[in-house]
C-alpha cells in the first residue's frame, strides 16, 4: 500500500476519470469518505479536483470568515452557516466545497435525514470564496458563476493580496470593492456585516 503526501498551499490536483471511470455518486461519496484529510470537488464533467490544505494565513482568515458567519446565522436564526469541509451537490451534477456557505433552514428541512449526512443536494443560498496564494483568480470566477448559475442569491469572493472583493448579487451586474472595511449582505441577509480588517490583516 502507498500512500503520497499533498503540499501546503499548492495548485490543485485535478484528476480525470472519464471516459475509462464514471463514478456514481455513491462511488464519489465513498472515494471522499476514505479519504477525509483530503479537501475533495467534483466538476460537473467529472473531473475530480483534490484541494491541498492551506497556509497558516489562509487558515486564519477562513477561520474568523467562519466565525463571523456562524455568530450571524445564530442570531437570525432562518438558516445554517456551513464550513469548507461542507460539500454541496449542485443541480449541474458537481460536487462543490465553498471556504463558507448559508442555507435557509425550510431548504434544509426538506431534506431526508439521510441526504443530510451525505453531500447536500442543493446550491447554497449564499457563498463565500476566499483565494489562496496558490488560487488563480479566473478560476474563482468560474466556480463563483457555477455557483450562480444553479442558484446561489449572493456571493462573495474575497481576494486578500489585492484587497479586493467581487460581490455576485441577484439581478445586479457584478461589482468589485477594493481595499472596503466592512461587507453588508443587504437585502439579502439582513443584519450581516463581515468585518474585513482581520482579513486584510490577520493575527500571524
Amino acid at each position: 500500500m502507498t500512500s503520497s503526501s499533498v503540499l501546503v498551499d499548492y495548485a490543485p490536483l485535478i484528476v480525470h476519470w472519464r471516459p475509462p471511470v464514471d463514478l456514481t455518486e455513491e462511488q464519489f461519496f465513498e472515494f471522499c469518505r476514505i479519504n477525509r484529510d483530503l479537501r475533495i470537488e467534483r466538476a460537473a464533467d467529472g473531473e475530480v479536483v483534490i484541494m491541498s490544505p492551506a497556509g497558516g494565513r489562509t487558515g486564519d482568515r477562513n477561520s474568523e470568515i467562519n466565525m463571523q458567519l456562524r455568530q450571524w446565522a445564530k442570531r437570525d436564526g432562518r438558516g445554517v452557516a456551513f464550513d469548507s469541509s461542507t460539500g454541496f451537490r449542485l443541480p449541474n451534477g458537481a460536487v462543490r466545497a465553498p471556504d463558507a456557505a448559508w442555507v435557509l433552514r425550510p431548504r434544509l428541512d426538506a431534506l431526508a435525514d439521510e441526504a443530510k449526512e451525505r453531500f447536500l443536494p442543493l446550491c447554497p443560498d449564499f457563498v463565500i470564496e476566499l483565494r489562496s496564494p496558490s488560487d488563480e483568480l479566473p478560476k474563482l470566477q468560474d466556480k463563483m458563476e457555477e455557483f450562480w448559475a444553479n442558484g446561489a442569491q449572493l456571493g462573495w469572493l474575497i481576494d486578500p493580496m489585492d484587497r479586493r472583493v467581487h460581490v455576485y448579487e441577484s439581478n445586479v451586474m457584478r461589482r468589485e470593492l477594493v481595499n472596503a472595511r466592512e461587507l453588508s449582505g443587504e437585502p439579502v441577509l439582513p443584519g450581516l456585516v463581515l468585518n474585513l480588517i482581520p482579513i486584510w490583516e490577520p493575527s500571524l
